[in-house]
């Protein structure tokens, strides 16, 4: 018996997750361009008719991957922003979570990073794209109310935002979670370097940046709590 036909892009339970979790693990471990349906049908012992009467297209599925990636990923921006109002603690959240991103959902990270300049402008991105805008619209905002406020030195908040976002969106290059520096390691130092750019006094930094302060336990509550966390599947991705 042939399965039912569905619409690319309607929910149909386990199944279409779990053609989802295998592409996104391939895109991980080897890129987008060397990823293909027939790998994924082979490992999940399917045809590659059933993944295309699911996703549509290969572009299509990587769309996907990228809209939920961004979806959870402003839910949970929301949700810390809303429990920490000082500046520097927010600027240190993003970090914070920017660093457990690779640890909790290393191998959706490693695909969305390794990948993300497909956001520029290629056509079906058009959603993926106005998420990852809106995220880099929050950490522009926080950064510019920190300026106005004195908390921060002036600067440019875009400029800025960049810098930070560029050294996170390489990680994928380099980090091991299981390796030499623990994340929450990883992203105090992260945070101590970018805040003392912005000319954080030592105290507060030294609050925002602790691994086991209350900046860090609001980031690992609010990615813990938030819907769909956990990612496609655990592990480091094979490069």
């Amino acid at each position: 018996m042939t399965e039912p036909v569905v619409a690319p892009g309607r929910a149909r339970g386990g199944r279409r997750d779990e053609i989802l979790t295998t592409f996104t693990r391939h895109v991980a471990g080897r890129g987008y361009d060397r990823a293909n349906f027939g790998d994924v049908a082979a490992e999940l012992g399917m045809s590659k008719g059933t993944i295309v009467h699911h996703f549509g297209t290969k572009d299509r599925m990587l769309a996907e991957v990228q809209e939920r990636y961004m979806r959870r990923r402003l839910d949970e921006a929301h949700a810390f922003l809303a429990r920490l109002p000082a500046p520097e603690d927010r600027i240190a959240a993003f970090v914070h979570a920017g660093v457990r991103y690779s640890t909790d959902e290393p191998e959706t990270t490693v695909a969305f990073q390794r990948e993300v300049v497909r956001l520029t402008d290629e056509p079906g991105m058009e959603t993926a794209r106005a998420q990852r805008d809106a995220y880099r619209d929050l950490v522009v905002a926080v950064l510019a109310e920190g300026e106005e406020s004195g908390a921060f030195l002036p600067g440019d908040a875009r400029l800025r935002s960049l810098q930070m976002f560029g050294s996170l969106h390489w990680m994928w290059t380099w980090f091991d979670p299981r390796g030499r520096l623990a994340p929450g390691i990883v992203a105090a130092e992260f945070c101590r370097t970018l805040l003392r750019g912005l000319g954080v006094g030592e105290e507060a930094l030294a609050r925002a940046a602790d691994p086991d302060g209350p900046v860090a336990r609001c980031v690992a509550d609010v990615c813990v709590s938030a819907p769909g966390s956990g990612g496609a599947a655990g592990g480091r991705p094979r490069r």
